[in-house]
C-alpha cells in the first residue's frame, strides 16, 4: 500500500469509520467488523483492496487496531507517539514518488504486510497529518448524548460535533425540534 503523506483526510476518515464500528458505539447493531466478510465490506467501502481475502486472524488484528485508534482519539496528547508507532509497524521511511505527474511524499507498507498493518499505516499517517496540520483539538467524542462514537474532524471550519452528522446530528436536531414544539404547546 502506498500512502500519500499530503492526504491526511482519507486516513483520518478511515480511522474515524473504523473506531465507530465497535460494538460499544453501534449498540443496536453490534460489532460491524465481526467476521471476515464484514471486514471485506468495510475495506471495499473505503476503496481498499487487500491482496488476499480477510481471515479471522485479520479480523482479530483489525479489532485490536480499532481499540488503539479509539484510545488515541480519546486522548489527543497520545496521538503523536501512538500514531508514530502505528506507522512504524509496517511502514517504510518517506519516499518521493511521482503521482499524477507531480512528485509527492509518500510512505509504503513493507512487502507482505497484513491488512491490520496496512490500515495502521494509513490511519497512523492520517492522524499524524491532522495533528500537524489542524491540531490536537480535532480529535473528539460525538456530542450526541446517546452516542459513544468518536471522530477526527478534518472539516475546513473544524466545527464538526457528531461522529455521523447524518445520523447523530439528525437525531439531536429532531429531539430538539420536538422539545421546542412541546414547550410551545404545539401539537407534534
Amino acid at each position: 500500500m502506498l500512502v500519500r503523506l499530503d492526504d491526511h483526510a482519507s486516513g483520518a476518515r478511515v480511522a474515524t469509520d473504523l473506531v465507530n464500528t465497535a460494538p460499544e458505539v453501534m449498540v443496536s447493531t453490534g460489532d460491524l467488523i465481526a467476521d471476515p466478510d464484514a471486514l471485506a465490506r468495510f475495506l471495499a467501502a473505503h476503496d481498499l483492496a487487500p491482496p488476499t481475502p480477510p481471515t479471522d486472524r485479520d479480523v482479530t488484528a483489525v479489532q485490536a487496531l480499532r481499540t488503539v485508534l479509539r484510545s488515541l482519539v480519546d486522548d489527543p496528547a497520545t496521538v503523536a507517539d501512538g500514531a508514530n508507532e502505528l506507522v512504524a509497524r509496517c511502514g517504510t521511511g518517506p519516499a518521493l514518488v511521482r503521482h499524477d505527474g507531480r512528485w509527492q511524499w509518500s510512505a509504503r507498507s513493507r512487502p507482505g504486510a497484513g491488512i491490520a498493518d496496512e490500515l495502521a499505516l494509513l490511519t497512523g499517517t492520517g492522524m499524524l497529518g491532522v495533528l500537524r496540520t489542524l491540531g490536537p483539538d480535532r480529535f473528539r467524542r460525538c456530542a450526541a448524548p446517546t452516542c459513544a462514537g468518536a471522530f477526527v474532524d478534518t472539516s475546513r471550519a473544524g466545527r464538526r460535533r457528531y461522529c455521523e452528522p447524518d445520523v447523530c446530528g439528525n437525531r439531536v436536531n429532531v429531539a430538539n425540534h420536538r422539545a421546542r414544539r412541546r414547550a410551545g404547546g404545539d401539537a407534534v
